[in-house]
């Protein structure tokens, strides 16, 4: 079986450009389980950038500095970032210089998630008239969720624990913050149920969501924070209302566990990653298949898909510009997609890999291996067209069923619905 189809010369795609590498510790037990850098994350803001680097350990560093230690000119696989500056003597940290940051867990960390708060948006529990936290503007806070189910809350800026989350009875799988500012956190477990959580109410538990018949490996919220999806074993791939807390639908196409989920910027689409060597791009609002991008050809049968095919996809990511999709997979090999294609856009070698996500701004692709190194690529370089950037606008405030009913031609309704890319 091959990784590619068969019009495809796999010599012709072009080769990711590798910016550099943050490699893992070097330790006397590196060559033990627990090194996995099971998932890695970027500030909303662009600020810092985080990864779990296994043996329990999260690093921090701010964004800017990571990009600047790999030189333009000789860009070298082993650097890591700088360091940037020390805590003063009293303890406190001026917020305007970003600094870098190791944290200790205490447990194996699967998930992580920023989260900023915007004053004006209230917490949604209104009879609670004192809280321990009061955050600003400037707040940055880092999710960590861990092993034995504890969910823990840190201040970026100073990397101080500040909430201790317990809730769940198995491994936090994945976590994820709602974009609109209100710290609202979801939390995914193995313990087959989803919590939310307001952080603006001392991390107040405010409802689990129960459904899910296997573990929870994945979650994310829709740009406008009104839906949820929930990915997990047994093809589960949910859609959630978050204001009413209700199930909206199931969405059915898979077949084997799915593992990673992520809308796209306008939230017009959804990106599915799963063990059947599959990445569905779904219309989330009528729950239809738009695309397909398969990692084995010829496309492998139901029963070959839904076991241990060697070919599994671990991550996918949408990019800002919402026209790639990354992918990580099982066959030692990250891509690019071009949601107008049907082979990857840029490929390159990864070893391992298991999560993927895209800088804030697009630019660059980051992708974390079992041995607790992070790869980092340059995205492929592309400009929206004026009529994409059309779409995008008016899809974040539209959904499918209105857009149907425009009264536009077929073919332009094909393309505000992204049955045309």
């Amino acid at each position: 079986m091959a990784s590619f189809p068969d019009f495809v010369n796999e010599n012709e795609i072009a080769k990711a450009k590798l910016i550099g590498e943050l490699p893992a510790p070097i330790a006397a037990f590196d060559q033990k389980s627990g090194r996995e850098t099971w998932t890695v994350a970027f500030a909303p803001d662009g600020s810092y950038f985080a990864w779990s680097q296994g043996h329990r350990i999260v690093r921090l560093v701010p964004w800017s500095k990571c990009l600047e230690s790999f030189s333009v000119g000789n860009r070298s696989n082993g650097a890591g970032p700088r360091r940037g500056s020390r805590k003063s003597i009293d303890g406190q940290q001026s917020r305007s210089v970003p600094c870098e940051h190791t944290i200790n867990c205490g447990d194996i960390v699967w998930g992580l998630a920023f989260g900023s708060s915007i004053p004006e948006k209230p917490s949604r529990c209104v009879n609670i008239e004192w809280h321990r936290f009061k955050f600003g503007q400037d707040q940055l806070l880092l999710a960590t969720g861990l092993n034995n189910g504890r969910i823990k809350i840190w201040d970026v800026y100073t990397g101080q624990l500040l909430l201790n989350l317990l809730d769940h009875t198995d491994v936090v799988r994945h976590l994820t913050f709602a974009p609109d500012g209100s710290l609202v956190l979801v939390s995914a477990s193995r313990d087959r149920t989803l919590r939310v959580w307001d952080l603006k109410d001392d991390g107040n538990m405010v409802k689990a969501l129960k459904g899910h018949p296997k573990a929870v490996h994945c979650c994310a919220f829709s740009p406008d924070s009104s839906v949820l999806c929930s990915v997990g074993a047994g093809k589960a791939v949910f859609l959630w209302d978050m204001d009413k807390y209700t199930l909206i639908r199931k969405l059915e196409g898979h077949h084997n566990d799915v593992v990673s989920c992520e809308f796209s910027p306008d939230g017009a689409l959804l990106a599915t990653a799963s063990y059947d060597t599959r990445v569905i791009v779904w219309d989330p609002h009528l729950g239809t298949v738009l695309k397909e991008f398969g990692h084995v050809f010829p496309p492998p049968s139901p029963i070959f898909a839904g076991g241990a095919n060697d070919r599994w996809v671990r991550s996918v990511a949408f990019c800002h510009d919402g026209l790639h999709v990354a992918s990580v997979a099982d066959d030692r090999l990250m891509r690019i997609w071009g949601l107008d294609g049907r082979a990857p856009r840029a490929v390159a070698p990864l070893p391992s890999g298991l999560c993927c996500a895209f800088s804030t701004d697009g630019n660059v692709l980051a992708a974390g291996s079992r041995d607790g190194s992070v790869r980092l690529w340059a995205s492929p370089r592309s400009v929206s067209s004026l009529q994409h950037l059309c779409r995008m606008a008016l899809r974040r405030v539209t959904p499918t069923q209105q857009v149907q009913k425009l009264p536009l031609p077929p073919t332009l309704l094909g393309y505000l619905t992204y049955r045309i890319i």
